[in-house]
């Protein structure tokens, strides 16, 4: 599966007023509002390419101000409406991707627990919207300003941005729209219920506000730069080990490496995979892996540890989090670790969705023959684990 995010950047944003030019390309921090807003969509293990579209008239601006990203594709440029600016956007996608998220470039602020959402709420004939309740009171006026009625807020909802469809369709409803000129679609949650999509509803945030006014601007400014805030990185360790015992190879890190003994354990005993596992599970605070797999509970006998990992990284990213690095330290006399790293660190990144292999490790060392382990009879792994959360926290 390949996941694709489209960020619309192509209008003009003339309701922000002032002379800075498209609010897109207005500075957040040392940033512009639409490099944060790429940032939050490359920084997301499950998104495997963004494409911007923009004006025909920003090339320069765009150059200058978005840094290159491995996953960020060349721009595309837009039309004359955001409709058309959106399918330009999903015509330039490649046939191998199976859901794509549109994004407006002008919310920076949208959660990785947003996106994880959106593309869990993404099936066959639906799409997935991100929306919050609405909690103010309405009030109908006429032309005048004068109040007309009150309107019950129930069942309505604001709705936000990544909008989430498979590409198949999304594309075809954006290509039938072209195709009888109706153009006056808002989002593209409404070209896909005008195609007969069903729109799922999913839970949005309040902070994935749109910048549309000066005052969005400078609120958006103050929440990038408040005095007592820091980024919110955490970082969790872990510690496993494993007796040895009768058998014809170890299974570390996932792979599985000829030796004359086995590792003992109720599950595969792949002392690597647990100790990350915890380590992951510790940067939110969500117990260890004896708490989610508990070794009394037959159904995990001879489990292979891989989804004991994938379970730990599915819980870290529900949580908002973004794994930037993994480090795992195997401690043995035998076998020799040094041959399988490589195919040890590929299997850890694919288990964990980690495109970049130079952000995870995996080291070895003996124990100079002291101990259990210098005796052979067991072997052990230590890990740690660092994730990001999106934006800042108090102190």
């Amino acid at each position: 599966m390949k996941n694709a995010a489209v960020i619309v950047a192509a209008g003009r944003g003339e309701r922000i007023g002032g002379s800075g030019g498209p609010k897109q390309y207005r500075l957040l921090d040392d940033r512009c509002v639409l490099q944060h807003t790429i940032n939050c969509f490359t920084a997301h293990p499950q998104i495997d390419v963004v494409q911007v579209v923009i004006h025909a008239d920003d090339r320069e601006l765009y150059a200058s101000h978005v840094m290159h990203h491995d996953k960020l594709a060349g721009p595309v440029i837009g039309g004359a409406t955001r409709q058309a600016s959106c399918k330009a956007g999903v015509d330039a996608l490649d046939a191998g991707t199976q859901n794509v998220l549109i994004h407006d470039a002008a919310r920076p602020f949208v959660s990785a627990i947003v996106i994880n959402n959106v593309l869990n709420g993404i099936a066959k004939n639906t799409c997935a919207l991100p929306a919050n309740a609405i909690a103010d009171t309405i009030k109908r006026a006429g032309s005048d300003q004068v109040v007309l009625e009150t309107v019950s807020r129930d069942d309505l909802f604001l709705a936000q941005t990544p909008q989430g469809f498979l590409l198949s369709e999304i594309g075809a409803a954006h290509e039938h729209a072209a195709n009888e000129s109706d153009t006056d679609f808002t989002d593209d949650a409404a070209v896909g219920e005008w195609a007969g999509m069903q729109v799922k509803l999913v839970k949005g945030d309040r902070d994935n506000f749109k910048i549309t006014t000066q005052q969005d601007l400078e609120a958006a400014r103050e929440r990038m730069s408040g005095a007592n805030m820091i980024a919110d990185v955490r970082t969790g360790s872990g510690y496993d080990v494993h007796t040895l015992g009768p058998g014809d190879g170890v299974i570390l890190c996932g792979i599985k490496i000829p030796h004359t003994q086995s590792l003992q354990g109720h599950s595969d005993a792949d002392v690597g995979l647990h100790a990350l596992t915890d380590a992951l599970l510790g940067t939110i605070g969500a117990g260890d892996i004896g708490s989610h797999f508990p070794p009394s509970d037959p159904k995990w006998k001879g489990a292979a540890s891989d989804q004991f990992l994938a379970h730990a990284v599915q819980t870290v990213q529900h949580a908002g989090g973004t794994i930037t690095n993994l480090d795992v330290t195997i401690v043995c006399e035998a076998p020799k670790v040094g041959p399988h790293r490589d195919p040890m660190r590929n299997r850890v990144a694919e288990i964990c969705g980690i495109a970049d292999l130079s952000r995870v490790s995996v080291k070895a060392t003996t124990n100079e023959k002291i101990g259990f382990i210098g005796r052979e009879e067991g072997i052990a792994a230590l890990a740690t684990a660092t994730v990001c959360f999106q934006g800042t926290k108090d102190v």
